[in-house]
């Protein structure tokens, strides 16, 4: 089956790229790294305006959804660009936010939820689906907790650890005031999870895909016996390797953002996290030793794609939704 994004999706995704490529996006991602988040908060600002987190609310709560099939449009092209920051948190906390008021929990979404798709409160989420750890406590403006049927704004966070991407930070928050509890949290809970699982696997295809553009450029320029090393067959074939399971995690990336069942958006964070790793292994043998060097730009989309590769569930967890054919707590394991 194919799909095919409209002409409107297909600018919204123009609109970003052009954006970002004038953002200096490596720039920021090393600066947010370092724990300079200036720049990073500045394009952050610019997401907001071109409306990347109100794709998961409704316009009740000043979002334009919920539109599940653009944020996969807009996370694709943030992974594209190695972006920085809990963005994938920040839509799954609107989507948190909006499946609560629709289940008559409204008092938490008109508080927060404004603000969160305004891009006013730069916005992480742990979730029990999710595993104990949130992105970039230390940069978020509001951190939020669901665990046993409560969700509570975080008081604080424990000290921040390195993921095996330098640019993400991870750290257990510490429960503090209550927003909400009981079944309506679970649940609402357990939506905001599909949405980060689709935005997560959304975000590592684009990560792959940017990391198979830079090889294609290299291997046309590196050349062995005075041939560049892309006219080799072996490294022909292992690029079109490459191509091929991306262009095939596509298809069930917009396939999930359709119907957000569970098993389909397993089934995407699955395909997509595998692919972008893979093409993460190539991209490092056919760059020989400078891919392995930290100044190099490779290496953001490098070790990018590992760690998403395991967030909001590692490929065996997801597997196992896919075969379940329903729910089931992912882990966060990076």
């Amino acid at each position: 089956m194919r799909f095919l994004l409209d002409d409107g999706q297909r600018e919204f995704a123009r609109s970003l790229d052009a954006m970002l490529t004038a953002a200096d996006t490596p720039a920021a991602a090393r600066a947010w790294a370092a724990g300079d988040h200036t720049r990073g908060r500045a394009l952050w600002g610019r997401l907001a305006e071109a409306g990347v987190f109100a794709l998961a609310a409704p316009e009740e709560y000043e979002g334009v959804g919920p539109l599940p099939v653009e944020m996969a449009v807009s996370l694709l092209e943030l992974g594209r660009h190695a972006v920085p920051g809990p963005v994938v948190e920040t839509v799954a906390a609107g989507a948190l936010l909006t499946r609560l008021a629709e289940l008559g929990e409204a008092a938490p979404a008109k508080r927060l939820l404004a603000s969160v798709t305004s891009g006013e409160a730069m916005t992480t989420l742990a979730l029990p689906e999710g595993g104990p750890f949130a992105l970039d406590a230390d940069a978020a403006t509001l951190r939020l907790y669901a665990a046993g049927g409560e969700l509570r704004l975080a008081s604080g966070h424990a000290c921040v650890e390195r993921s095996l991407d330098p640019v993400r930070r991870l750290a257990r928050l510490r429960p503090g005031e209550l927003l909400a509890s009981g079944p309506s949290v679970q649940e609402a809970s357990r939506y905001a999870a599909d949405w980060a699982l689709l935005a997560t696997a959304a975000q590592a295809l684009g990560v792959g895909l940017a990391l198979l553009d830079r090889t294609v450029a290299y291997v046309k320029q590196r050349s062995q016996f005075g041939t560049p090393i892309g006219g080799f067959q072996a490294v022909k074939h292992r690029l079109a390797d490459v191509l091929m399971s991306l262009e095939f995690a596509r298809p069930l990336l917009f396939g999930a953002a359709l119907t957000l069942e569970t098993g389909d958006v397993a089934a995407a964070k699955a395909a997509a996290g595998e692919a972008a790793y893979g093409a993460a292994r190539a991209a490092l043998q056919l760059h020989g030793a400078i891919g392995y060097t930290a100044e190099y730009d490779l290496s953001l989309w490098l070790t990018k794609a590992r760690a998403l590769r395991g967030a909001w569930g590692s490929p065996g967890e997801c597997r196992r939704l896919v075969l379940a054919g329903r729910r089931g707590a992912g882990c966060y394991r990076e």
